[in-house]
């Protein structure tokens, strides 16, 4: 039996269990596909982390460095898994730069996709130059200045849409993306610590600021940044002869039709499956979710299984989460992995 640990992925889920399982006693194989470590808050270029406040570099920063300053763990960037065989403790992976791997137990740290606002083309992402997404104005927030990219002027007023690519049957995204609500709430704030002139609204179906979240951004942003809330329906946005965007859309609480104008909208995009899902489920065997997403194997007494034995997920390959959560999730899936291989020694035995 071989007690290496084959971990796919190194974002946040990736790295956390990377450490877990050397620091278990394990030797790891961790495989990225991109050239650098960090997953989409460092290749997406986050500002602050939720709830944490760090800023994203800082604490993936450490992360990063704590997985490749361990001996036990060796580092294949810009490479995928190809092919793989055998069975929980004797597995052999091919991977795409021509080396092979073999491992006991394979975790699958695949991350997911931000949503293309493109799909969403009434709401002028692609048409104008100053609808721009959370992630876009995460790197603003980085940079230390919020500016509209048309002409680099500070945005008078703001507005955030929330659930671009989530709960939208339309498009074919029913889910929720869970972390949208908290994030947008917080870049309000951020907008406004760097420009406390600037106006920043954010229109809404419903707020999901979840667990303990509700008073440290839903609460806060409104009573000391004076974050304006509007609950409303959006029809599209256009331009106005000023060259302003155009809000359009219905104001449920009172029901009547709404136009705002705006300097900057913001899409606040969710959280799509790995757009790899389809190879990642063919190469290793597993299933997907009826969204795209891996599919879970049994819940309760073999957490983080997938579909096929030895081969864990974990972190936002199984539905959106939030990082501490996929933190979380990478420790979690080591436990469960060493935890069966160690019963397949015993077995043995």
């Amino acid at each position: 039996m071989n007690d290496t640990v084959l971990i796919v992925g190194a974002g946040p889920t990736g790295l956390s269990a990377a450490a877990g399982a050397a620091s278990a006693g394990r030797k790891v194989v961790l495989v990225e596909k991109e050239k650098v470590l960090g997953g989409a808050p460092i290749l997406s270029g986050y500002a602050r982390l939720v709830p944490s406040g760090e800023w994203a570099k800082d604490a993936v920063g450490r992360m990063v460095a704590r997985v490749t300053g361990g001996a036990r763990v060796t580092i294949h960037k810009g490479a995928k898994v190809a092919g793989i065989e055998g069975d929980l403790g004797n597995f052999a992976a091919t991977l795409s730069n021509g080396q092979t791997v073999n491992a006991g137990a394979i975790i699958l740290a695949t991350g997911f996709t931000h949503f293309d606002s493109i799909n969403k083309p009434e709401w002028g992402f692609g048409t104008y130059e100053d609808v721009v997404t959370t992630t876009q104005v995460e790197q603003m927030v980085a940079s230390g200045k919020i500016t509209c990219p048309s002409d680099g002027r500070v945005p008078e007023r703001v507005c955030i849409l929330l659930c671009v690519g989530s709960r939208d049957r339309q498009i074919g995204r029913e889910w929720c993306s869970k972390i949208c609500c908290t994030v947008s709430t917080n870049l309000a704030m951020e907008i406004k610590e760097l420009s406390p002139k600037t106006d920043v609204y954010i229109y809404y179906m419903d707020i999901r600021t979840f667990g303990l979240y509700e008073d440290k951004y839903y609460w806060r942003s409104q009573e000391e940044f004076r974050t304006k809330f509007v609950k409303a329906r959006i029809a599209e946005v256009t331009q106005g002869p000023d060259k302003r965007l155009l809000v359009k859309g219905e104001d449920t609480l009172v029901k009547r039709p709404i136009v705002i104008p705006f300097d900057l909208v913001v899409h606040a995009i969710g959280m799509d499956p790995n757009l790899d899902n389809p190879e990642i489920a063919k190469v290793f065997g597993v299933g997907l979710e009826k969204h795209g997403f891996l599919e879970r194997g049994e819940h309760y007494t073999s957490s983080f299984a997938s579909t096929r034995r030895g081969i864990y997920a974990g972190g936002s390959a199984l539905g959106p989460e939030d990082i501490d959560t996929c933190v979380s999730h990478g420790l979690a899936m080591v436990m469960r992995a060493i935890g069966d291989l160690n019963a397949l020694v015993q077995k043995a035995a």
